[in-house]
């Protein structure tokens, strides 16, 4: 059993010997090179690493935007490693919450559309979808803000605005990208707390970050060189 009290066959990521290799040219980029790496349910955890070590090509491979040259991705049991683009984005839209650095909002939508998009994709019905949409912004600390558009936000709102829509549909995987990076430093503490609250209430979080400040609220660090694990620590 795991620390946290999942049996080890019942990961909620398990990579084993994956690979990456792009063609540019001529020449064979070797993104990840067989990289093993597993997590449990409810973790939180970082993942760092320098330009060119394999950690976006890592996050594209786990949020299910890409797929491995070789190797396996089972993500809650099931292979999803040479899955079709169709699968994929099914797969992506029911398990797995993503925030993005740039936030990624319609400008001419309202916070609560914003919200519902990954519902309206997955079939949600309307009064399901707004209830959803309006519990995750309450969630988020928007309940007043449901009706504004993305202008008419901060950035720490419009941060928020894509976590709650990252929790519409109770994904299994939070998975942020440098959630931070266009905040300044008081705003990025608040988002942080939120991701902090968002773990203690259960949720598997997955940060990818440059920012150390960012990787200690995580429990887990795992730091990625030459497309590979170079170290995994629990902080």
């Amino acid at each position: 059993m795991s620390e946290h009290g999942v049996a080890k066959d019942q990961a909620l990521i398990d990579l084993v010997e994956v690979r990456k290799i792009y063609q540019r040219g001529n020449e064979e980029v070797h993104a990840l090179s067989g990289l093993d790496l597993r997590l449990e349910r409810g973790e939180y955890v970082a993942i760092m690493g320098p330009s060119g070590s394999g950690k976006s090509t890592l996050m594209n491979i786990v949020g299910c935007l890409d797929t491995p040259t070789s190797g396996i991705y089972r993500l809650d049991g099931v292979d999803v490693s040479d899955m079709n683009a169709n699968n994929l984005a099914d797969v992506r839209n029911r398990q797995i919450g993503f925030v993005f650095q740039t936030f990624n909002l319609l400008a001419r939508s309202t916070a609560l559309h914003n919200v519902e998009l990954p519902l309206l994709y997955g079939g949600t019905r309307r009064r399901l979808r707004r209830e959803r949409a309006e519990d995750a912004l309450t969630r988020c600390g928007l309940a007043d803000r449901m009706d504004h558009r993305p202008n008419e936000l901060s950035g720490g709102q419009r941060q928020r605005v894509a976590i709650a829509r990252a929790l519409a549909n109770s994904p299994s995987l939070l998975l942020a990208d440098e959630p931070t990076g266009n905040l300044d430093s008081r705003t990025g503490d608040e988002i942080m707390a939120l991701f902090d609250a968002l773990h203690a209430e259960g949720n598997t979080v997955i940060l990818v970050t440059h920012e150390e400040s960012v990787a200690q609220h995580a429990n887990r660090l795992v730091r990625i060189r030459d497309g590979v694990v170079a170290t995994d620590e629990r902080i």
